[in-house]
């Protein structure tokens, strides 16, 4: 009997992450993307790895640690596969404390941090003064500072899997027969195309834009507050993201509302105000309706296969998610959390 034969439709985070998956264990894989590697939301800048508050503990608080765990191994993986690195980074993340209420629930989920996060990690209250330059204004003078938080380059990160999958015998192609079982992984234009399948609205698009500036940290934590990301990335630049826009016109072109978050992160982070910029990017990101990541076996269509609906924690989400579709799709072993199963958003 030959390799197991996988196509998947999607080259971004989770399309190539179970691409990736698959041919580590011997898997014939064969992805198709008539765009390219890293086309839509997936090949962006910012690259944010970030976890849930350590408070109301659930599945998907649960999976997204875990995979945030799986991560550390995971990407050095894939670099060491392929020859490219993804930028991945464990670096952690520093967040202002505005007032006495975030101060106090800070404290609180300090103490939750060391029981939930298993100290494989730390989520800490410090003093402005701990930090040194980089970090952004704090009303009370504290920050958090977790340890969990990471970061890559998502548009290099999918140049990094793309690497080791055909490192390992798979193909990564913009077009190509379908073989074996299928997964579909592609993004906003594939949950349109669930949307038409199904009758229903079971996910749809959320526009974010960023922009990238020179500014060279690579060893500097990433910095969040306010729905506001800066990443330093190891190639010497910083990213700042992002918007979200639920209605759009045009889902690559970017307009006022980059220059407002431009605005915002200058004020509050002060190591930012002389940076030039780079350029800006907009894309689309997959929000199912669920608001967790999408899958499992698609109902009624024996075969088939839904990963999808990473939204904005697609990346952090992403190394488990693979592990776990890829054990259903192989194995037939089904650990998918019941939130994260498709009939979740049906």
């Amino acid at each position: 009997m030959g390799r197991a034969e996988i196509t998947i439709y999607g080259a971004g985070a989770f399309g190539l992450s179970c691409g990736f998956e698959a041919a580590k264990r011997g898997a014939k894989v064969r992805v198709i993307d008539p765009y390219g590697v890293g086309h839509g939301s997936s090949g962006g800048i910012v690259g944010a790895l970030a976890p849930h508050t350590p408070e109301r503990w659930n599945a998907k608080k649960e999976f997204q640690f875990q995979s945030l765990i799986l991560a550390r191994s995971h990407w050095p993986e894939v670099e060491a596969t392929g020859g490219v690195s993804s930028g991945y980074g464990n670096l952690g993340r520093v967040q202002a404390i505005k007032d006495e209420r975030q101060l106090q629930l800070a404290r609180e989920r300090e103490d939750q941090a060391k029981e939930l996060w298993q100290g494989k990690a730390e989520w800490r209250v410090v003093t402005q003064g701990e930090t040194g330059y980089w970090a952004p204004i704090s009303p009370t003078g504290y920050l958090i500072h977790d340890t969990l938080s990471a970061r890559l380059n998502p548009w290099r990160a999918c140049a990094a899997l793309a690497a080791a999958i055909t490192a390992l015998g798979g193909e990564v192609v913009t077009e190509g027969p379908e073989e074996g079982a299928v997964i579909h992984a592609s993004g906003w234009w594939g949950l349109r195309a669930l949307n038409e399948a199904f009758g229903k609205e079971v996910g749809n698009g959320v526009k974010g834009q960023a922009i990238l500036l020179d500014l060279s940290l690579p060893e500097a934590p990433q910095l969040y507050g306010e729905s506001l990301h800066v990443i330093p990335h190891a190639d010497g630049t910083t990213a700042i993201g992002s918007t979200s826009e639920r209605d759009f016109e045009s889902p690559d072109a970017t307009d006022a509302q980059a220059d407002a978050l431009l605005a915002r992160a200058r004020d509050a982070v002060p190591a930012l105000r002389d940076a030039p910029e780079i350029r800006r990017w907009a894309g689309v990101r997959p929000r199912a309706k669920s608001r967790a990541p999408m899958l499992g076996g698609w109902p009624e269509r024996a075969g088939h296969f839904i990963a999808n609906g990473g939204f904005k924690i697609g990346y952090g989400m992403a190394p488990l998610a693979a592990q776990v579709l890829i054990d259903l799709v192989l194995e037939g072993r089904d650990a998918v959390p019941e939130e994260f199963r498709v009939e979740a958003s049906l």
